[in-house]
């Protein structure tokens, strides 16, 4: 009859056990499931906020299929969310959840701003309005690392406690079931060892297990694994729970990931935009000087020409006289007209109306008018002027024109920089595939900070040899290169002097 007794109440223990744990583990289930979706919903959002950000930088349009992924990915989460945040408060009570279901609506609500705020700024950056930037940092810093953060946190860690709580109460549950179990083990200690060895060995260790994994989630150690080897459903707990760990560590891996590569690509992007920042303000600084220059340019042909008519005009003066005025007022009426051609062309240039006539050339002929042209620039200067070819090719493509004003560019500004008793070179050399013109002098050379800005529009200094006195004859060359798919280069060679190169693809008509 006692056995019986103790059979029966033991039984009923293990029933009433059975029960309890039965419910305790099934909202811990839910408890778990609720962690893992917002674990989720934490992973997915951030890559949706990188998204967004990527549009911003990239472009609107950019991952938008990607980004609708991310969307539907973040309703489906807070469905489920409200589902098992019911199901969890209608099992526990409100006070053991309270704040899950109202915090989940505010955190909906916050997600749905930061999604429109991100499509604010997209718009208004399509609109070229450059105020976004301060809005940029306010939604990064304030809004997404303040709130958002601190609103998924506390959803991660309310239901954290949610899961301790159950946890604690499966703890005191088996508790009680000990303390029943000693005072049972008085009557009927083989029943209420074997019954502690049951309980023990099939619900004490999985749910512990369990616990460790959930308290290691908790504190972001994402590798912690739970051991299998239990009943069925715990296996299948198990399973889920390492394989959200899996998930998590891949997402954190990722997120950090993404995270480099944001900073990176906003590194790059203010690198160039100071770089061109500081390329306009060298521009304008360049343009400025230009603009002084030319003014002292134009002023000083104008004052001569003006000074010698006045003064003619003044005195009864003879036919010599007036013959060596107009001369006078001619030469500096030449000079600045040939200062307006050159202010036209680089405005041409600028506005792209630059045209150009290729056409066959007989390379040997272009050759010679050069050195004739070059000569008698060089008559009574004293350098020497010599010119050297090697012509694989007869004839080329090209503006005669146009190719002759660079190279006599080139071979003015070496006789302008050159030595008494100095050599210029005029190198020619062509083959089938290209042309190449090179000038060489004997002169000081270049600083290697004005070869860099030699060619460049506006660009004069006391020693750039820019060309012309007026910042314009290098820039003329490099135009009429440009234009005709070549380059042109500068360099210093050695013991002193510089050399100018310019090359010319040898299109055949």
């Amino acid at each position: 009859m006692v056995m019986a007794t103790l059979l029966v109440a033991t039984s009923a223990l293990v029933a009433i056990s059975s029960y309890t744990t039965r419910a305790n583990l099934t909202q811990n289930a839910i408890a778990q499931s609720l962690l893992q979706e917002h674990l989720l919903l934490s992973s997915v959002s951030y890559r949706l906020f990188k998204q967004l950000t990527d549009e911003l930088i990239f472009g609107k349009g950019a991952n938008q299929a990607e980004v609708r992924n991310k969307r539907k990915i973040i309703e489906s989460s807070l469905l489920k969310i409200k589902t098992l945040e019911a199901q969890q408060r209608l099992a526990l009570g409100e006070q053991v959840t309270k704040g899950s279901v109202e915090d989940t609506e505010a955190l909906e609500q916050l997600l749905d701003n930061i999604i429109s705020d991100f499509r604010v700024i997209i718009a208004q950056y399509s609109q070229g309005d450059l105020s976004k930037e301060s809005r940029i940092q306010y939604l990064l810093e304030v809004t997404i690392d303040n709130q958002f953060r601190e609103a998924i946190n506390a959803a991660v860690n309310r239901q954290s406690k949610v899961v301790t709580y159950l946890e604690a109460r499966i703890d005191a549950t088996n508790q009680s079931i000990l303390g029943y179990s000693i005072l049972l083990a008085t009557l009927s200690v083989p029943v209420v060892i074997y019954g502690c060895y049951w309980l023990l060995g099939i619900l004490y260790q999985p749910l512990q297990s369990i616990r460790l994994g959930a308290e290691a989630v908790a504190k972001g150690n994402y590798d912690y694994r739970i051991p299998r080897g239990f009943d069925q459903e715990f296996d299948d707990i198990a399973s889920a729970f390492n394989t959200m760990a899996d998930a998590l560590n891949n997402q954190q891996q990722q997120e950090k990931q993404y995270q480099q590569q944001l900073e990176y690509e906003v590194g790059q992007r203010t690198t160039a935009l100071t770089e061109a920042n500081n390329q306009l303000r060298q521009n304008e600084s360049a343009r400025r000087e230009f603009l002084a220059d030319i003014s002292h340019e134009l002023r000083t042909p104008i004052t001569i020409i003006r000074g010698e008519s006045q003064v003619t005009l003044r005195q009864k003066a003879d036919n010599d006289t007036l013959r060596e005025t107009l001369s006078i007022v001619l030469e500096q009426s030449l000079a600045l007209s040939k200062l307006v051609d050159d202010l036209l062309f680089i405005a041409r240039t600028e506005a792209g109306k630059l045209r150009i006539a290729p056409a066959a050339q007989d390379l040997s002929t272009f050759v010679s008018d050069v050195e004739k042209r070059a000569s008698s620039m060089v008559t009574g200067k004293p350098v020497y002027l010599t010119v050297s070819a090697e012509l694989q090719a007869e004839t080329a493509v090209f503006d005669d024109e146009r190719i002759r004003q660079v190279l006599l560019i080139l071979l003015d500004n070496a006789i302008g920089h050159s030595p008494d008793k100095g050599e210029i070179v005029l190198s020619v050399y062509a083959n089938p595939a290209a042309i190449r013109f090179t000038v060489t002098d004997q002169g000081t050379g270049m600083d290697e900070q004005h070869i860099k800005r030699v060619f460049e529009r506006y660009f004069s200094a006391s020693d750039s040899r820019s060309g012309q006195g007026n910042g314009l004859g290098l820039a003329i060359a490099k135009a009429i290169t440009d234009a005709h798919q070549g380059t042109i280069s500068a360099h210093n060679v050695e013991p002193s002097g510089c050399c100018f190169t310019v090359e010319l693809p040898n299109t055949r008509s």
